[in-house]
């Protein structure tokens, strides 16, 4: 049975990496897609495109990683074009966490981000994701077992850049409301320590 999210995040796992790697490389599967994912239950529906060696000015140097709106049964009632920033992380297996996470807001004169008249939108997003030198390395923490692990993440609240790391360093395994709220308390508690930071600094 297959996931369905309905939140606007989506942790695609991408099994048999050597081989959808192998096939790329000899393009006779350039691209790989993503099940589909909703940004709520009556939202805009969407996926994720992999070029695992690589499209246009970055093949062979670079995964590209894209974001896809499709055709939804909800299209009639959204408001189009599609306005909300994309994050991607590739998650790091190890203890380490060092995850790669990249953002693009969406270009709104783009058709990619108009309501989709076919099945599926031009794809659009970030060629130069991740260096394939670094995924060709024995070890690397990025695929283990042969599976790789990318998260899709919608952000409808525009979470500032440098929360993006603790937001992504939170378990998956959490209901998607708790992991909220705990990002709340930590945009507050930064808030809280700033301000006692700039109330020692002008009394000093």
């Amino acid at each position: 049975m297959q996931y369905v999210s309905y939140d606007g995040t989506f942790v695609w796992k991408i099994t048999n990496f050597q081989e959808k790697m192998t096939d790329a490389q000899s393009e006779r599967q350039t691209s790989i897609y993503s099940p589909p994912f909703y940004s709520s239950p009556t939202g805009y529906k969407m996926r994720a495109r992999l070029y695992l060696n690589g499209d246009g000015n970055a093949r062979r140097t670079h995964m590209s990683l894209f974001f896809v709106l499709m055709r939804g049964s909800n299209d009639p009632i959204l408001k189009f074009p599609f306005t909300y920033k994309v994050t991607f992380c590739m998650y790091d297996q190890t203890p380490a966490q060092q995850h790669i996470i990249d953002s693009f807001r969406p270009d709104i004169r783009s058709n990619s981000f108009k309501r989709p008249q076919s099945d599926m939108n031009i794809a659009s997003g970030i060629p130069k994701f991740f260096p394939l030198t670094m995924i060709q390395q024995e070890g690397n923490p990025y695929v283990r077992d042969d599976t790789m692990f990318i998260k899709v993440m919608v952000d409808f609240g525009d979470m500032p850049k440098t929360l993006l790391p603790y937001a992504l360093s939170l378990n998956p395994g959490l209901p998607t409301h708790v992991q909220q709220t705990m990002i709340q308390q930590e945009v507050e508690r930064r808030a809280q320590q700033q301000s006692q930071q700039q109330q020692h600094t002008s009394t000093t």
